[in-house]
């Protein structure tokens, strides 16, 4: 089929790129942490991309179920073979480019419905690593990074997810054979969700209670062959599949594992921290947490990728709202460009401001992981309940507003936005997942809730404070709020003054209910909608905190001043717009005047003012490539229309005139007399 999408760019995009003030190459050097960084980017994209056909990313649209996981798993290995070898030569011993470029920003390029080795490649090798001896990590992890084996991680049950504890499958130890014997003891205790178990992985980290004579000894993990790595027939013992189609993330395979007394020697449950010696001796963990880094990690992992969705369906949107013109501002004029309206620049501004802000923490909570990384590596623990509350605050905060922030991008670009060809259902399905695996939100701010209350038992008697919860020493008086002045630290001590009195509150009704004799279970249960709000406002002035400092300090510092003012209006506009949003409770605590809320308001107005000549050559310093966002209406050359048609003219059942249900059922039907 000749393409009808013209060579030229369509002229309303190309009308917002000249008049922009901002840099859009100064932010892509800036958002991809350096000119070198952003170089190799855009290499790699080119080999990996290089082969792939025209139209690849729709064409996979109209795969069935079946194909899709095929092709995913036929482009991740050609990818991979790619990657090796610019890791090889590029930086040799590095993990940026392989296994990175499988699940970076570019991958959704050749893997739109997502990839089945990614459990594999971001946890199966992490958890080796992260939890097993010296001896084990050299048996399996070089395996497991050369894929010459292909695991995944398999804790989430049929019957429980988040909460651990209550998972089911058991191991047991015998001595007599120094082997451990797993069980699957009935059907909610199936293994279900892991990306990969379905068909494509032949190991699992399996998570399991550790029972030796009958005496239960806690959660453990065990590597488990589930197929055979010849011919890739499932174990003895083992009943493995696929769990089914999904709303998204079609492609990661996930799967469903059954044990039946399955046999594994002695070494394979991983013992860094927790170790059972051949005797059937136990000895404990010297810190009981430890084994959550692997989620830390993970959660980290997650904030980057739902950050990347969310300004992926901006780009989209944004691209698509500068070249869609309806509904005349004034009658007689003639359509603008739908970003001219304000309702739709509060659509989609403030989801780049909130895409930004989340990108930034997630590279700061890199910072911590790793440093708290290096201190259990020299045994030292304090951090650990401190990034394990702030890595839930992320996770639950970038999921939550992602989703919602995609979803609210999708309606912004109206009916065409339900189309598949737009993608943003596509990059949706991939957002929402993470509002559940890896700890579901509304559980991981009840663990969060957990942590204050500790933060706040500590405060009032006394003791020492971590540093991330420093700012609840202000909600140990009421009415002690600085007098309200605009200014950004104003309103980032605004939210640390509310999370602080959200955090007193859910303590004192806590306290209360015990008071009353409730059991302390039940007071904490009862008292849940006050703690999942602390939490909430826990990780809402963390995040603030986190992109002002990032935007005005030197992370910053080599953006002109053109670019640095477009940056500054962003988080102009996230603060206000938040302030905006959480009226309610801070007025709870803190007496604006109806002259504070009606200038938060204009500012909110004329920052919406300033970024809109700005925002396509912002979007575009993300620097997405096309094939990654896959999308008609996100294009770089702005020719929706054209590729709107195009993409419809693909339809396999526009092949054919006249569909086979006619004769065999319409048309019978038509002629009948009912």
């Amino acid at each position: 089929m000749t393409s009808i999408v013209p060579s030229t760019h369509n002229p309303d995009i190309v009308k917002e790129r000249k008049n922009a003030t901002c840099s859009s190459e100064e932010i892509a050097v800036w958002y991809h942490g350096g000119a070198e960084k952003l170089k190799n980017k855009r290499e790699i994209e080119r080999e990996i991309f290089a082969d792939l056909e025209t139209d690849y990313g729709l064409k996979h649209e109209y795969l069935d179920h079946e194909g899709v996981y095929n092709r995913a798993v036929e482009q991740a290995t050609k990818a991979a073979k790619k990657l090796r070898r610019l890791q090889k030569e590029r930086n040799p011993g590095g993990t940026e480019i392989w296994p990175g470029g499988l699940y970076d920003a570019s991958s959704p390029g050749i893997l739109p419905a997502n990839s089945p080795l990614s459990t594999h490649l971001t946890m199966f090798v992490d958890v080796i690593k992260g939890q097993g001896t010296p001896e084990q990590v050299e048996k399996w992890a070089g395996l497991a990074e050369n894929c010459n084996i292909i695991g995944t991680y398999a804790q989430t049950e049929l019957g429980h997810g988040t909460n651990v504890r209550g998972i089911e499958t058991r191991a047991d130890y015998d001595r007599k054979t120094q082997e451990f014997v797993l069980n699957t003891p009935c059907l909610q205790a199936y293994k279900w969700w892991p990306g990969g178990l379905g068909h494509t992985a032949n190991h699992a980290n399996v998570v399991a209670q550790l029972y030796i004579d009958g005496e239960h000894k806690g959660i453990q993990m065990f590597i488990v062959q589930v197929r055979d790595l010849e011919t890739h027939m499932p174990m003895p013992g083992i009943d493995i599949g696929e769990i089914g189609k999904k709303i998204g993330m079609h492609a990661v395979n996930q799967g469903f594992l059954g044990l039946k007394n399955v046999r594994i020697p002695r070494d394979q449950m991983l013992m860094k921290n927790t170790k059972v010696m051949p005797d059937g001796t136990f000895i404990e963990s010297p810190a009981s947490r430890l084994s959550y880094m692997t989620m830390v990690y993970t959660r980290c992992l997650i904030v980057n990728l739902d950050a990347l969705y969310l300004l992926e369906a901006a780009t989209i949107a944004t691209r698509y709202s500068a070249v869609r013109r309806q509904s005349p501002i004034n009658p007689d004029d003639p359509e603008p460009q739908i970003m001219d309206h304000v309702t739709q620049q509060l659509k989609l501004f403030p989801e780049i401001a909130s895409g930004v802000a989340y990108h930034l923490a997630a590279e700061h909570m890199w910072e911590l992981y790793y440093l708290t990384v290096d201190e259990i590596n020299n045994g030292k623990y304090s951090r650990m309940p401190e990034i394990h509350a702030l890595s839930c605050a992320l996770k639950v905060l970038c999921t939550t507003d992602g989703c919602a922030g995609i979803e609210r991008l999708r309606l912004a670009c109206g009916g065409h936005g339900f189309m598949t060809a737009a993608n943003i259902g596509n990059i949706y399905g991939n957002a929402v997942a993470a509002y559940t695996y890896e700890g579901e939100n509304t559980v991981l701010l009840l663990q969060i809730g957990r942590f204050l209350m500790k933060s706040w038992s500590n405060l009032v008697e006394g003791k020492q404070m971590l540093s991330s919860v420093e700012y609840l020493r202000q909600g140990q008086e009421m009415n002690s709020f600085q007098k309200w002045d605009n200014s950004w630290e104003c309103i980032i001590n605004a939210f640390k003054y509310t999370a602080a009195h959200k955090t007193r509150v859910a303590y004192e009704s806590f306290s209360e209910r015990m008071r009353a004799g409730q059991t302390q279970p039940e007071a904490f249960n009862n008292s849940g909608i006050e703690l999942t709000q602390a939490a909430e406002y826990h990780g809402r002035q963390f995040v603030a905190e986190i992109f002002c400092k990032a935007i005005t300090g030197p992370r910053s510092s080599s953006l002109s001043p053109p670019t640095k003012a477009v940056m500054e209006t962003l988080v102009e506009l996230y603060l206000v717009h938040m302030t905006l949003s959480h009226l309610c409770d801070i007025l709870r605590f803190i007496p604006l005047t109806e002259a504070d809320v009606k200038s938060l308001q204009r500012r909110l107005e004329v920052a919406l003012q300033k970024i809109r000549p700005e925002a396509v050559a912002l979007t575009d310093g993300f620097d997405f490539d096309d094939r990654v966002l896959n999308s008609v209406l996100g294009a770089y050359d702005g020719n929706v229309y054209e590729r709107i048609f195009e993409a419809a003219k693909m339809s396999p059942m526009n092949k054919k005139p006249v569909q086979d249900s006619f004769e065999k059922y319409l048309k019978p039907f038509m002629k009948s007399n009912l």
